[in-house]
């Protein structure tokens, strides 16, 4: 039985309520902790991909050598067709390795905002069942270019690309999907320097807060994407 890898880049940002789906789905899958050094040599017997998000760039290869070999086995996912999902600086790297840019945004997006799904979602496999707008948890400063050839999902007010589909067997999330309240209150803690340069607009106790009202929603509605987009892992 092949196996999925789970990409970490901080232990503490890890699959959240993608481990559920896994075990529920009975599929082999292991954290793969890349700031370790726990970086694979290829993607032999590699079943797919799960690529998870962290504090730092794409563009920061000096500080963080790993991302350069994460890079090429991005790239060799990609080149074989591995059923590959990445979450905010997963997304950003998938985006980087398919030939796209990544550059940082006008403000950082971190709390809870309306998610605008495009035309095209209307027809996809993960996105389909969903209404045209929705609430979603973010975090993040960066954002990237739409892929050649890829399929634009979703967008909000402040970043226009938010999710996009590579074939039928990649996707790309900008957003976390993953969180629950737990993890967003560690985050909140863990993150306290990032903070503080973002106060004046974005008030940590008010996302707290808001994370304890919308956290179950936005468990629903991870659910509802998980039936399509863990598909992807079975084919």
């Amino acid at each position: 039985m092949t196996e999925i890898l789970i990409f970490k880049h901080v232990p503490f940002e890890g699959p959240g309520t993608f481990r559920e789906e896994l075990d529920k789905r009975g599929l082999r899958y292991r954290e793969v902790n890349l700031y370790k050094g726990e970086v694979p040599k290829n993607l032999d017997g590699c079943g797919g991909l799960i690529i998870m998000g962290g504090p730092m760039n794409v563009y920061e290869e000096t500080e963080y050598p790993f991302l350069i070999a994460e890079d090429r086995l991005i790239k060799e996912a990609l080149t074989k067709k591995i059923p590959m999902v990445g979450i905010c600086l997963g997304a950003q790297l998938m985006a980087k390795a398919a030939g796209a840019k990544v550059t940082k945004g006008k403000k950082k997006e971190i709390g809870w905002y309306p998610l605008h799904l495009t035309e095209e979602a209307k027809s996809d496999p993960a996105f389909k069942v969903l209404p045209k707008e929705v609430e979603v948890f973010q975090w993040h400063g960066d954002t990237f270019d739409i892929p050649k050839g890829a399929v634009r999902l979703a967008s909000s007010d402040l970043f226009p690309n938010q999710a996009f589909r590579m074939g039928n067997n990649a996707y790309a999330f900008q957003f976390h999907i993953e969180v629950t309240e737990g993890i967003i209150r560690e985050w909140l803690g863990i993150n306290e320097k990032e903070l503080e340069g973002v106060r004046d607009y974005i008030d940590s106790k008010k996302v707290l807060a808001e994370s304890r009202e919308k956290a179950a929603e936005l468990k629903k509605l991870a659910d509802n994407i998980y039936k399509g987009l863990f598909d992807i892992f079975i084919r």
